[in-house]
C-alpha cells in the first residue's frame, strides 16, 4: 500500500480513499507491517483496520480523526481472540454527547430519544447507507 513514503491510494479501501491523509497513512503502514508478519490477505486487512480504529472513527462514507486515541469498541480492545461484536468503526467508547453529534451530522431520525447503545447501532446503519450511496 506504500511505495517508499508515498501511500498508493488506489489500493486502499474506498472509504479510505475518501478520507484524510493521516487515516490513509495509518492504514497503509499497519497493512504493510501486517503483510510482512502474516502475508497478504484478510488478516493483514483486519490488522490495518484495527490500527486505524485506534486513531480514527467512521463517519458516513469516510474516516475522521478521533479526539482521543485508543480502541473504539470492546472488540478492538480485546483483540482477535475476543467474541465481542465490532462497532464497525463507530467510536463506541466515545461519550453519548459525541455520538449524538455524529448522529446529528448523519441526520439519524429519533436520535434525541436514543441511549448510547442505540446511537452506536443507528450510526453503524447510517454509515453503511452512506458508504453504499457513495459506491453508486
Amino acid at each position: 500500500m506504500t511505495k517508499g513514503d508515498k501511500v498508493i491510494t488506489d489500493e486502499l479501501p474506498e472509504t479510505l480513499q475518501r478520507s484524510g491523509k493521516a487515516a490513509q497513512e495509518t492504514f497503509a503502514k499497519a497493512h504493510d507491517s501486517a503483510v510482512e508478519e502474516y502475508g497478504e490477505g484478510r488478516r493483514a486487512h483486519q490488522t490495518a483496520f484495527a490500527a486505524l480504529k485506534h486513531t480514527h472513527e467512521k463517519v458516513g462514507d469516510h474516516w475522521e480523526p478521533k479526539d482521543h486515541t485508543g480502541p473504539s469498541d470492546d472488540r478492538a480492545a480485546g483483540g482477535r481472540d475476543t467474541d465481542e461484536e465490532t462497532a464497525e468503526g463507530v467510536d463506541a467508547k466515545a461519550s453519548k454527547k459525541h455520538l449524538y453529534e455524529i448522529a446529528q451530522r448523519l441526520d439519524v431520525p429519533g436520535r434525541s430519544t436514543m441511549d448510547k447503545d442505540e446511537l452506536v447501532d443507528a450510526i453503524k446503519k447510517a454509515n453503511r447507507r452512506e458508504t453504499a450511496r457513495s459506491r453508486t
